[in-house]
């Protein structure tokens, strides 16, 4: 019986690099356009089997402050309509904006970015609460960068200001 434990555990350890191997890591690209229409950055996006890791740059923001970084729920980001096409935030759940709200957050609320004295931010956020495919998939949707910072609290938007940056996840 002993034997057959140990052969089985043997088995099971040389399947782990099989297996991990039929795991492809999930991948996705976004390019951010400014308010002025022409590019800002961007960003690449790596689907885990915990959530999504968001590594982003994107110039020609509000310099030395903090800004609001959301998912937000469209794939389409026109600057001429100050990047509204996008919609609101991406809330599969129905739940209240904010970090801070009892009934919160969003799946596409992130934690306010800095942004450095040359006006770039440069950061690697990672988001729990969302996938790139299947359930709370986002891919198809859209990056947020705001003027300004969310207060994690009000309604439906955290009070982040105009729309500056919006990137389609591909």
């Amino acid at each position: 019986m002993k034997t057959a434990m140990i052969a089985a555990g043997l088995v099971a350890i040389a399947a782990l690099p099989a297996a991990a191997q039929g795991q492809e890591r999930q991948e996705a690209t976004a390019t951010f356009i400014g308010q002025d229409g022409k590019e800002a950055g961007r960003a690449t996006l790596t689907g885990t089997s915990a959530g999504v890791l968001i590594d982003v740059e994107v110039s020609g923001l509000p310099a030395g402050q903090w800004v609001a970084f959301h998912v937000h729920e469209t794939g389409t980001c026109d600057a001429a309509g100050g990047h509204k096409s996008a919609g609101g935030h991406f809330n599969p759940g129905g739940a209240e904006h904010g970090y801070l709200s009892e009934n919160g957050p969003h799946a596409g609320d992130m934690p306010n970015q800095w942004v450095d004295a040359d006006g770039t931010l440069r950061a690697q956020v990672f988001n729990a609460m969302v996938t790139l495919d299947g359930d709370q998939a986002i891919r198809g949707k859209a990056l947020m960068i705001h003027g300004g910072k969310d207060d994690y609290s009000s309604q439906p938007t955290g009070d982040a200001g105009d729309r500056r940056a919006c990137a389609v996840i591909e």
